[in-house]
């Protein structure tokens, strides 16, 4: 990516500084043939005539270079610039002028296109926003006329489908405020060593009932020995709750979801074997086309009743803990395998880079 770097901005003020000296000594010339002139000096002597020429072109010529070389691009800038605060991102400047003025060209047009790509998935983000908002209100709605006009009667049935969709907007502002957490750099992790086995057999604990209303099995692997992990309990539990949530609802009826764990030892494990977390599941799979898309907000299956979020959180909540998360598809079952590290109990008050804290 380009960037404007402190010797990129010292070559252009020399260039800038070169093209003003020129100009400099070219009006000097001028000056000191107009004074030869006025003084008598020069006289009507041909050597003066060819100064005061010489001089004149030379002002001339280094005017126009100056103006075609950096005023035209800067002009283009300036025009570029002000569409782009009216909010139009679709500008693709010429890149031409100096060297300087051409970098400072091509990163503006990356600016511009990274904001109007922004501006596209934000516009997105609120549509699907506003649809998935739309479908509990519409179901509260309607249940609600009916109890009111004695279609339905106000029995535990009725009253509890209404508290089921209560739940369900619930968990979608929840989720939507934990996105909005993260995207904004205001994600506070309350990390401490935690054993990360106890975490995940509470976590099967949880969706044990889940998972026998729809003849799934559940099954943990958690080897002996494992190393704590240094992480915030609360937010690991909320990734293991969408992975296994996920995992569940894509299972057929006589299926298993595997969580397995293990220790990894490579590249980023300087502090210790990170713990690396694998769900898998029996159903039928990422689509091939789905791979590069499984961790982007709203994307889902076409029979999937999720929000659609629960892999974008779980991905946003992992690299804030310094962690990796990938999606592919388990060779063996041929379902979904999502996996996860996360860091060991040694890497206490180191702050990776991209971790998402409270500025």
């Amino acid at each position: 990516m380009l960037t404007g770097s402190p010797d990129a901005r010292r070559r252009f003020r020399r260039q800038l500084l070169l093209v003003a000296v020129a100009l400099v000594v070219a009006w000097m010339l001028v000056a000191v043939a107009i004074m030869g002139v006025a003084t008598g000096y020069w006289g009507n002597r041909p050597a003066g005539r060819f100064v005061i020429g010489a001089a004149t072109v030379a002002v001339g010529a280094a005017t126009a270079l100056a103006y075609r070389r950096v005023s035209r691009p800067m002009g283009d800038l300036l025009g570029a610039a002000g569409r782009v605060a009216a909010g139009d991102y679709g500008v693709d400047i010429a890149v031409r002028g100096p060297r300087e003025l051409r970098l400072l060209t091509e990163t503006f047009n990356e600016m511009a296109a990274r904001l109007a790509a922004n501006e596209e998935q934000r516009r997105r983000f609120l549509a699907d926003i506003t649809h998935e908002l739309r479908n509990p209100l519409a179901v509260l709605q309607s249940e609600i006329e009916a109890q009111l006009d004695r279609v339905h009667p106000r029995d535990d049935h009725h009253v509890a489908s209404l508290l089921e969709e209560t739940r369900r907007l619930g968990h979608l502002v929840d989720d939507l405020h934990t996105l909005a957490l993260a995207e904004t750099g205001r994600l506070v992790l309350q990390q401490e060593a935690v054993a990360f086995g106890v975490l995940v057999d509470e976590a099967i604990a949880r969706h044990e009932a889940q998972a026998c209303q729809r003849d799934v099995a559940l099954r943990a692997a958690i080897p002996p020995g494992l190393p704590k992990v240094w992480v915030d309990p609360a937010r690991v539990r909320q990734v293991l709750d969408n992975l296994l949530a996920n995992a569940i609802r894509h299972t057929p009826a006589g299926g298993e979801v595997l969580v397995k764990v293990s220790s990894l030892v490579g590249p980023g494990s300087g502090h210790g074997p990170m713990v690396r977390c694998r769900v898998i599941d029996a159903g039928p799979g990422f689509r091939v086309d789905q791979l590069g898309q499984a961790f982007e907000r709203f994307k889902r299956a076409g029979d999937s009743h999720g929000s659609g979020l629960g892999l974008s959180i779980a991905r946003d909540l992992v690299r804030a803990h310094g962690g990796t998360i990938d999606a592919t598809n388990d060779p063996t079952t041929g379902g979904a395998s999502v996996t996860f590290t996360l860091p060991p109990e040694a890497a206490a008050g180191f702050t990776p880079s991209h971790a998402l804290d409270q500025p």
